[in-house]
């Protein structure tokens, strides 16, 4: 590695970190200043990118904008009262509930998405049905396998809101809400298929109204890590 690069590289990880920095849990956004277009398409394709178990993108993410609807979820969500009103951007995460291993959707996933062929697929489904039902247990009844979907989601949501710091764009993300509720919102709205998805967290995103009044605290990094050699 010749000194460019090492300066490059030094350079490119003390800008993650300043945007791990940056990011915080944004309760209060400037309802005046929204998110171009392309920026916005910039933090979702972060998301679409993201890596899943066994690459099955068992999620999909609803963005809503229309502020009716934002109103009806922030009467059911306690932890969105400052943001649903004032976000540019809305994300509901949703988790797909037909993510096992003889699924149609992994069949498409695999055909149509990796371009397995018919004869490469056979290999699939009794592959997984070991990986799921008996190496992480995701089979015993229907929550499990929900569950194990569901956690997939949060990779992409780690992603996008990281990828906001990295170009100044605040993010919140948000379990405080009534999921019974949202779900039957979303239900009513028509955007919500309850035979195929499950609801698993939201976030928003846009610009703070007003720098955090404390800093970023974290425990130390040698309280976190053990290392075993």
């Amino acid at each position: 590695m010749n000194n460019v690069q090492i300066v490059n590289t030094a350079q490119k990880k003390k800008e993650i970190l300043d945007a791990y920095a940056f990011r915080h849990a944004t309760k209060q956004f400037d309802p005046d200043r929204k998110i171009s277009d392309e920026d916005f398409r910039f933090i979702l394709e972060t998301g679409r990118l993201s890596p899943s178990s066994v690459g099955f993108e068992g999620w999909k993410f609803l963005v809503v904008q229309n502020e009716e609807l934002r109103m009806k979820i922030r009467e059911v969500s306690f932890g969105g009262q400052g943001q649903l009103p004032t976000a540019s951007h809305f994300v509901i995460l949703l988790a797909r509930k037909d993510v096992r291993y003889d699924s149609k959707y992994v069949e498409y996933i695999y055909k149509n998405i990796k371009g397995l062929s018919d004869e490469a697929f056979k290999q699939i489904p009794s592959a997984y049905k070991n990986f799921q039902e008996n190496d992480i247990r995701i089979l015993d009844n229907e929550r499990t396998l929900i569950d194990w979907a569901s956690k997939q989601t949060y990779i992409p949501l780690a992603n996008m809101m990281t990828a906001a710091a990295q170009i100044g764009i605040d993010s919140c993300p948000m379990e405080g809400y009534n999921k019974e509720k949202v779900t039957a919102i979303l239900k009513d709205a028509g955007i919500l298929d309850e035979e195929v998805y499950d609801l698993s967290v939201m976030v928003t995103f846009g610009y703070r109204a007003a720098e955090p009044k404390h800093p970023q605290t974290r425990r130390p990094l040698d309280e976190v890590v053990e290392w075993v050699h």
